[in-house]
């Protein structure tokens, strides 16, 4: 635990580091006004919000494609249908969940389904692996690709929004 005056500098830190500096137009006596303003700081901390669960949700991403090409093998991308599987199921929870069950800072759904999830699910890595059996005539991989995806991710949604609605 951070003793006290650390906090402090924490806070004064970061109020500096959201402060813009604003230069007027030269004024009538030949001077310039200078005006700090401080950055609406909810406007920030969505921001740093997003961000973060970006990171996670980028590397999370990473790590369970890897592991699934380790597990399954590379001819059927297993990592992009599961990984899209648990955030459609995520989404579908925590969106109905924190609007119809808790009350939650609206900051948590920006975290968890625009940052995290946002950089967790990989429709652009569906998409393109769809298209790439489409050009080599894997027709079989294509279709079953393509409708494993929507049918298990719209299965997923509406399981974490049943889930929340339960609970």
């Amino acid at each position: 635990m951070l003793p006290v005056s650390s906090v402090v500098k924490i806070e004064k830190a970061m109020e500096f580091a959201t402060t813009a500096c604003i230069v007027h137009a030269l004024q009538a006596d030949n001077s310039y006004r200078i005006e700090l303003i401080f950055v609406g700081s909810s406007v920030v901390k969505d921001f740093l919000a997003i961000s973060v669960a970006a990171i996670v949700g980028a590397n999370l991403r990473f790590i369970l494609s890897r592991l699934a090409a380790k597990e399954f093998g590379p001819v059927f991308p297993f990592g992009t249908l599961v990984i899209n599987i648990v955030g459609s199921f995520i989404v579908g929870f925590f969106v109905l969940w924190t609007s119809e069950r808790v009350l939650v800072d609206p900051r948590w759904r920006l975290l968890v389904v625009v940052g995290f999830c946002g950089s967790f699910t990989t429709f652009s890595s569906y998409a393109f692996e769809s298209m790439a059996y489409f050009e080599q005539g894997q027709w079989g991989l294509m279709l079953t690709n393509v409708l494993s995806n929507n049918l298990l991710c719209l299965g997923a949604a509406l399981g974490g929004m049943a889930l929340a609605r339960a609970l």
